[in-house]
């Protein structure tokens, strides 16, 4: 149920009063209505009454309309105030329509005063909406102001030839200005606050699409310094479609865009030690590794040239071993004492030395003449440091003042460090491999000698061994064999007849042909070369021939009766050089064979001992080539 309708009557006399609710009910049946005639009572109504409607006599003894009127504007504005009156006045009624009044009824026309009460009514209500809708504007403005204010982002608007309209305090505060008086001094068509894009570009691009979203560039502030922004804009055109400003919002992005730069160079950072670790794990030519260093240096560290200076342990001095960057070959000239000029005493002391201006260094620049057509000015020089030991220096130059950030100082000790585990690699790789060739020679030495000693046991067969293995290893190369195979063939050859050891000499000497049991006895010399030999690691891969030259390709040979491949190359090759030796060779229980003989033999034996491949290779190695007889 909807409240009364309470309508105050400021009124001296009653009679008028009644004939006024009486008139007024016959409209409106929900009223409530409360007489006054003093101010002091008409303020305690607008108080406590709270009133929807005000009817006011113009003139009363102690009180009149206008009065009223003032108050009510002041205390209740929504509040609709009608002036009523006895007489009939014009100028009177137009004060009052001017002054707020609502509406002005005449008394002798009182049938006029509910409608006007209903008017006044609608009239309240507009007034609550308008008031409502005031207010929120206004709360809306407040809220866009406060906005506008606090906005972490930039906002401006601008004229299309860059005039600066507004410009909120972010937007100055971030342009390093301190009033938005001195940023509207300037123009940004003009005074070029961006350098990396041009606004007559922007204006352009504008004004055609309209809009434009997440620009990113860089802009230059007051002090002359560069931040980074993402700006969006928007083309505002007039009723005819001509553009009359532009609206845009920027943001701060230098954070972000140096956090980019910094995620960029690490990487760049990264991959450089990467590659450096290719070219040390790839190859051990120091020199090489050197260079693919010193390359990555110039490039990362912004240098203009690069040197690497390695310390030789017998005469205790910094020299020159690569460089690059420098237009004249002075650097290769260096030959410093630890501890003298600034690369000695960053050897010395093993840390960084720093010189920031070359020309004022005086004693510390030891290489002044050297580099003096160079014009260096900043140096930088990093120890080479492996397993504690100084293996030289790294070192910089630059033409160009330069202030080296922690960063950056950071990333030359990381190539330093990748540049002496270079140098201590190949320094064990070479020591490595002189190691092994003294080894190798040793093995060689040794091997050697245990076969002159079973040469020197079997007189008769003096010198057999080296000769088998010359030929082994020249019909080898010839049937393409190289590299470690090679070297284990002549290991095996040399070895070839190693399980002799274990015959008897009444039998391994006996001037004449052996008995059965002792051919058998004999035959045992391949298993015992391969018990001798195959617990010795190193000896393994030269195994094939000790244990399997008396093989045939037929499969009819001794110890294992192994047929065609699977004889191993090693001992088919052998096998002849090691028939051709002992065919030509004098016994004591036969003459040795003249050559065409032996040819004549190798021949009828391919496909039966020998293989027939290595057949045709012997016969070419010794001459005879495809000039066969039957």
């Amino acid at each position: 149920m909807s409240e009364p309708i309470r309508i105050l009557i400021v009124e001296d006399r009653p009679t008028d009063a009644e004939l006024a609710q009486r008139e007024i009910r016959k409209a409106l049946a929900s009223c409530l209505f409360q007489q006054v005639e003093t101010p002091e009572d008409y303020l305690a109504a607008l108080e406590s009454f709270r009133p929807d409607i005000i009817i006011s006599d113009y003139t009363m003894p102690h009180f009149d309309g206008m009065t009223a009127l003032k108050l009510a504007l002041e205390r209740v504005p929504l509040t609709p105030l009608i002036i009523w009156t006895g007489s009939l006045n014009e100028d009177i009624a137009v004060e009052c329509m001017k002054a707020g009044a609502v509406n002005y009824v005449i008394k002798e026309h009182m049938r006029r005063l509910a409608p006007a009460v209903i008017h006044a009514l609608e009239e309240k209500q507009l007034r609550v909406e308008r008031r409502h809708a005031e207010d929120a504007l206004r709360e809306s403005e407040e809220r866009f102001r406060s906005l506008y204010e606090n906005a972490a982002i930039g906002i401006y608007r601008t004229t299309p030839d860059g005039h600066i309209l507004m410009a909120n305090p972010a937007a100055v505060r971030m342009l390093g200005y301190n009033s938005f008086d001195e940023l509207a001094q300037h123009n940004l068509q003009r005074d070029r606050f961006e350098p990396t894009y041009s606004r007559d570009e922007f204006r352009d691009r504008l004004e055609r699409e309209g809009v434009i979203t997440g620009l990113e560039s860089s802009w230059v502030r007051r002090d002359g310094s560069v931040i980074f922004v993402r700006e969006s804009a928007r083309a505002i055109r007039d009723e005819k479609g001509q553009v009359v400003y532009y609206d845009g919002t920027f943001e701060d992005i230098t954070e972000r865009k140096q956090a980019e730069e910094e995620i960029r160079r690490r990487t760049e950072q990264l991959a450089t030690l990467h590659a450096i670790d290719t070219a040390i794990i790839s190859n051990f030519d120091l020199r090489l590794t050197l260079n693919i260093l010193l390359e990555h240096a110039l490039t990362q560290l912004k240098a203009d040239a690069a040197a690497v200076l390695l310390l030789n342990p017998s005469t205790q001095l910094l020299e020159y071993s690569a460089s690059r960057g420098f237009r004249t070959k002075g650097i290769e000239e260096s030959r410093l004492r630890v501890g003298e000029g600034s690369a000695g005493r960053a050897a010395f002391e093993r840390r960084p030395v720093i010189v920031r201006n070359l020309t004022e260094a005086g004693v510390h620049y030891a290489r002044a003449q050297l580099l003096a057509e160079e014009a260096f000015i900043f140096y930088c020089a990093v120890p080479l440091i492996a397993k504690d030991k100084i293996k030289g220096v790294i070192e910089v130059f630059l033409c160009t003042p330069f202030d080296p950030t922690s960063q950056w100082l950071d990333f030359f000790n990381a190539i330093a460090t990748q540049a002496a585990i270079a140098i201590d690699s190949t320094q064990l790789f070479e020591d490595l491999q002189s190691l092994n060739a003294k080894l190798v020679t040793a093995y060689d030495e040794t091997l050697e000698g245990w076969s002159r000693a079973m040469d020197f046991r079997d007189k008769e067969t003096e010198g057999h061994t080296q000769r088998v293995t010359q030929v082994t290893l020249q019909l080898a190369r010839l049937l393409d064999v190289g590299g470690t195979d090679l070297s284990y063939m002549r290991w095996g050859a040399l070895l070839h007849d190693i399980g002799k050891i274990g015959i008897p000499d009444s039998i391994l000497l006996k001037p004449d042909n052996p008995t059965d049991e002792e051919w058998a006895i004999m035959k045992k010399h391949p298993e015992v070369a391969y018990e001798m030999l195959s617990p010795i690691s190193f000896l393994r891969p030269a195994l094939d021939i000790p244990y399997c030259h008396h093989e045939k390709w037929d499969g009819t040979g001794y110890p294992r009766g192994l047929k065609g491949e699977e004889i191993p190359l090693a001992a088919r090759i052998f096998a002849i050089a090691d028939v051709w030796d002992a065919l030509l060779s004098d016994r004591p229980y036969r003459k040795g064979w003249s050559q065409e003989r032996m040819c004549q033999y190798v021949q009828d034996q391919a496909g039966k001992h020998f293989d027939p491949q290595v057949v045709d290779a012997f016969l070419k190695l010794i001459g005879v080539g495809d000039n066969r007889s039957g």
